[in-house]
């Protein structure tokens, strides 16, 4: 039975998914199984926990939860689950969030060979269309997903869900979306669990124009298999309630069901020292009213130096820009609190200060100043061994912004990287411009292998006739473990971030298991970006 939570815990059955191959006529390309193997419909089996934030039809901001349980068969069927959304949008949530909305029991559902697939869900709540889902699978254990239909377009990640977990001891957390009044909000902090309370740090940033830091953090904390309401009270807004679905007992999925705001986001593991090394790291956000991506190599030493050997690449309203060295410095603060702050830095396009909660699934940053709202996260250290690997199959998802269009961008992907520095793949895309597209070729693919951690990859997507809204992308990617890889893109054409996973259909690598463990930052919703049509 799947476990979920109150505030601190909540987690649904399952869901209901319907899953397309893709074909090979009208130019949409054929999947094609990655080097090392076949995906096949018992790749998606037992119970999955899944979310995804973004922007509804509307461009208003909002995030879901839920989880499916599949068969693993080859007729493919969803056994049941539940659901909850939250959103900014009065006039969609009349009566406040959907929680614990019934999905449908059996529905169906395909993995095609590269590990892509959609599934549909229908729930018991009435005037609730059927949602859709992309997603492309990393293994047995993890995927990749998006929003694919024309109610919304969002990111985010499916993961397996550990049987009949009960949460316990020190998590630290990062969660993003907007408030009722769609300003931009940001959160990252650490909770202990007692009995049915909770208590922590936290820092919060409205907006980019006021920031909270180390506040005191107090809630209470159900747990059951059906729906509790619980809550945390944050200094600086008031009490807000949240679901929480446990992936295991290492890694928590949160959304807020209340209607103050709509935040989504991740827990994992406290970790309580601050790790030294190569740190690959992205952030996202927006910065001097501009929308902004950075991301590269935050290099730390054990006595509180962010040293010169840092780097980092940018993109700022369609503005690629690289500094080769920055430096800063980092303190626990308070002492011993598992809270760091980063400051002083010099050469460092962001923010000017950051707070940092070492966790399992990396060092979850926020902006503390009040000059922007950016976040991310830092890995690692990063291996020096570690990189991109000619002849292995990859899924990826990018989540940010088309400049020309104004439009959410939300992109699913798998790849091969062949001999002689090419990629081919699939790339799907949704967009509150141009709506969902399936199926389009990357072509014209090349990658540059890892130098120091950093390489990159430029592809087509489309031809004249249909496409991504910006013909493809460049991106410039960071080695975590030689299995995950965050990146940023660098054109002039979108701002954005993302992940790409290599594929092992087994899941049977502990390297591979570990992109479970990995936090997977949303970008910001665009707040009121109305959706366009063409």
């Amino acid at each position: 039975m799947s476990v979920r939570n109150g505030f601190v815990l909540l987690a649904a059955v399952s869901m209901l998914l319907f899953l397309a191959a893709c074909g090979s006529s009208n130019n949409i390309a054929t999947p094609v199984a990655p080097p090392s193997g076949n995906f096949s419909n018992s790749n998606l089996n037992g119970t999955y926990v899944f979310s995804v934030s973004g922007t509804d039809s509307t461009g208003d901001p909002y995030t879901l939860a839920g989880t499916i349980t599949a068969n693993g068969s080859s007729t493919g069927v969803i056994t049941g689950g539940t659901l909850d959304i939250n959103g900014t949008n009065a006039n969609e949530f009349t009566s406040g969030p959907i929680a614990d909305a019934s999905i449908n029991n059996n529905g169906s559902y395909s993995v095609t060979v590269d590990g892509r697939g959609q599934f549909t869900v229908g729930t018991n709540v009435s005037g609730l269309p059927n949602l859709t889902f992309d997603f492309v699978l990393s293994s047995s254990s993890h995927g990749l997903i998006t929003e694919f239909d024309s109610f919304g377009t969002g990111s985010g990640t499916i993961d397996a869900q550990t049987a009949n977990v009960t949460p316990s001891g020190s998590y630290a957390f990062s969660l993003s979306g907007a408030s009722d009044g769609l300003a931009l909000w940001g959160t990252v902090g650490n909770f202990t669990l007692s009995g049915t309370s909770a208590t922590g740090l936290e820092d919060f940033n409205e907006g980019g124009l006021l920031s909270f830091t180390a506040q005191t953090l107090t809630g209470t904390v159900a747990v059951s298999s059906t729906a509790p309401s619980t809550s945390l009270i944050f200094p600086s807004v008031g009490t807000l309630t949240f679901d929480v679905f446990p992936i295991d007992g290492t890694h928590l999925k949160f959304i807020e069901m209340d209607t103050t705001a709509a935040m989504s986001g991740d827990a994992f593991t406290e970790m309580t020292s601050m790790p030294a090394g190569d740190l690959a790291f992205t952030l996202s956000g927006a910065e001097s009213a501009a929308d902004f991506a950075a991301g590269g190599f935050m290099v730390t030493d054990s006595t509180g130096d962010i040293t010169s050997a840092s780097s980092e690449d940018v993109n700022s309203g369609g503005i690629p820009a690289s500094t080769p060295s920055f430096t800063g410095s980092y303190a626990a603060s308070p002492t011993g609190s598992g809270r760091f702050a980063l400051t002083n830095f010099s050469q460092f396009s962001g923010g000017s200060s950051y707070a940092a909660y070492p966790s399992s699934g990396g060092v979850l940053l926020l902006e503390t100043d009040s000059t922007g709202i950016t976040i991310g996260a830092a890995y690692g250290p990063a291996s020096a061994s570690a990189t991109f690997a000619t002849g292995e199959g990859y899924g990826l998802n990018l989540s940010g912004f088309n400049i020309a269009d104004d439009s959410e961008v939300d992109d699913i992907a798998e790849f091969t990287a062949n001999s002689g520095n090419t990629i081919t793949g699939i790339i799907d895309e949704n967009s509150s411009f141009n709506g969902p597209v399936l199926g389009i070729p990357l072509s014209a693919g090349t990658y540059t292998a890892p130098s120091g951690g950093r390489g990159t990859i430029t592809a087509t997507a489309g031809s004249s006739t249909t496409g991504t809204l910006n013909g493809g992308f460049a991106l410039t990617f960071y080695t975590v473990d030689g299995t995950t890889f965050p990146f940023i893109e660098t054109d002039s054409g979108q701002v954005s971030t993302g992940v790409f996973v290599m594929q092992t259909p087994s899941g049977s690598s502990a390297a591979i298991a570990k992109a479970q463990q990995v936090f997977v930052p949303h970008s910001f919703p665009r707040s009121g970006a109305k959706k366009k049509q063409k």
